[in-house]
């Protein structure tokens, strides 16, 4: 006789999920910067922040914590390199704006809570679901989520830097249905990067739901995830669950 396979837990990334920055990171840089006496253009300090966090995320990664470094040392490299490459190669100066991105990034006024995140972390409270966040974060997204109303929603905040290792590695996903007690069957997951959410919790048999942001989906991509499993809004995610309760029959 078949009987419903139920969800039970769901998973969720967080940045560009559930919230977002409020001003872009060339203008929080810019900002921060002119606070310091230094004027640096806000589009000239985007394009280098994306560079440099490119280059220390490849060769430290995880924020470097294999290596010996601490998070937060990872991002106040990370700051000191956005400048330099930004044409602002007196270190000095900028130690102190480094430290101060550092410190206002895990306050809760430097974020926003997406549209209908709050809404849907309440129904999915309602129907009986047990929440978790697996994050590509560091260890200030506790204080975030707390400063912000979200963190009540959760079960626990599994972050890579806690884990010890960043989506898309099986391991993070693994260790949230360890802490969580459930079986991957009966656990989602969902988050906005193809790579990392999408692929790396189907890739140990969960179910995936993508967050579809502004830009549009590559093709490929887009032709690789059934239609129901995408989401435009978070507000779309309560009748999808619907659709796969109804379809999730096991023999």
């Amino acid at each position: 006789m078949a009987h419903r396979l139920q969800i039970r837990l769901l998973t969720w990334d967080v940045k560009d999920t559930l919230l977002r920055l409020r001003q872009p990171v060339g203008e929080e840089y810019a900002t921060k910067a002119r606070a310091h006496g230094l004027e640096v253009e806000a589009a000239t300090l985007g394009r280098a922040f994306r560079q440099a966090y490119r280059t220390q995320s490849h060769s430290f990664p995880n924020y470097g914590l294999s290596q010996g470094l601490t998070s937060r040392r990872w991002w106040l490299d990370v700051v000191s390199q956005t400048f330099h490459l930004a044409g602002v190669p007196d270190a000095q100066a900028v130690a102190p704006i480094a430290e101060q991105l550092y410190e206002d990034f895990c306050k809760p006024g430097t974020w926003q809570v997406l549209e209908g995140a709050e809404a849907t972390l309440r129904g999915c409270r309602k129907r009986g679901l047990r929440l978790a966040v697996v994050s590509n974060f560091d260890q200030r997204l506790e204080g975030i989520l707390r400063g912000l109303g979200l963190r009540e929603h959760f079960d626990f905040v599994l972050t890579s830097e806690a884990a010890g290792w960043p989506k898309p590695d099986p391991r993070i996903f693994h260790e949230a249905l360890r802490l969580a007690r459930v079986d991957p069957a009966v656990a989602a997951h969902i988050g906005d990067s193809y790579h990392c959410d999408y692929k790396g919790s189907q890739a140990v048999g969960m179910r995936s739901f993508l967050v579809v942001g502004p830009e549009p989906l590559d093709p490929a991509v887009k032709g690789s995830i059934p239609q129901e499993c995408l989401l435009p809004s978070l507000s779309h995610l309560l009748p999808a669950l619907d659709r796969l309760q109804g379809s999730l029959l096991e023999l």
